[in-house]
């Protein structure tokens, strides 16, 4: 008996101990952003990349000190959402007003369409693989559908699946083997087979949920699958086979999208009710 009460206190303070060591803190200024805070993503020297700073259609970076200041304004009545890296200076941003991917120089700060796709409802979240394959969510959200493309310089878009939910968090496995989608409105997150040419196959249900939204989403460098959990104000932590294992608490009720440090060891969440990001230490 006193072996037992023993060890259900111990896993009570490794418990209590496990969920202390994850809490979030501001990483910039309440209201630097607008209330569209998208994004972000983290270049190679660790500055954090965030759309709309201080007003619609710009993108401001962060450095890792969480000093802010306004990167590019996009041009002709662009605004981003989703931002991901491919080489180390290419900078790809879904521009939903437009229905482009567009694609910034980061040490020239030049921006050019890579892809423009007018049957788009518009281009919201978008991953990449290692070999440069874009993918993109594609949401209709005032019939609470959606579509996922393919994003290539060589074909443009190309149309994977339509007709979905309303498709919106997006994420490639780190190696390359599977892809992430997730419907908003339905709380669904499915994954698909990836082959090395971007085709997907496969598609099954990975999670679900039954409250509040979904939005952003990035595998950490373990695979597990961090989630935005919209309305809730909280970070949905997924292994690889589908088990939630945490969710971690937000000061704000809102993530919109969610990056990492380039260690790893911590994660960087916009937040669309408080037009900043905030900051949570990993490990």
């Amino acid at each position: 008996m006193k072996q037992i009460i023993v060890l259900s206190f111990l896993f009570l303070f490794l418990t209590n101990c496990k969920q202390k060591q994850f809490f979030s803190e501001d990483f910039t200024l309440e209201g630097s952003f607008t209330e569209g805070i998208e994004g972000p993503a983290t270049d190679n020297q660790g500055n954090i990349y965030a759309v709309n700073f201080q007003e619609q259609g710009t993108i401001g970076m962060v450095s890792s000190d969480g000093h802010a200041e306004l990167f590019v304004k996009l041009p002709d009545g662009s605004i981003g959402n989703g931002i991901r890296f491919g080489h180390s200076t290419q900078m790809f941003v879904a521009d939903y007003t437009n229905h482009n991917i567009l694609e910034i120089d980061i040490m020239t700060k030049q921006v050019k369409v890579f892809a423009h796709q007018s049957e788009a409802n518009q281009p919201n979240d978008i991953a990449i693989s290692s070999k440069h394959t874009i993918f993109a969510s594609d949401p209709n959200w005032s019939d609470n559908t959606g579509n996922l493309w393919k994003v290539t310089k060589e074909n443009g878009f190309e149309l994977l699946e339509g007709n979905m939910g309303t498709t919106n968090g997006i994420e490639v496995s780190n190696d390359d083997s599977k892809l992430y989608v997730n419907e908003s409105v339905q709380r669904k997150v499915w994954v698909y087979d990836l082959d090395e040419h971007g085709n997907v196959s496969n598609k099954r249900e990975f999670i679900s949920f039954e409250d509040h939204g979904l939005d952003g989403m990035r595998c950490d460098d373990r695979d597990n699958l961090y989630i935005c959990r919209y309305g809730k104000g909280t970070i949905a932590v997924v292994s690889p086979n589908g088990i939630l294992l945490r969710e971690i608490k937000l000061k704000g009720m809102k993530p919109s999208n969610i990056t990492f440090s380039n260690d790893y060891r911590r994660c960087y969440v916009t937040m669309a009710d408080r037009g900043c990001l905030e900051t949570v230490k990993l490990k």
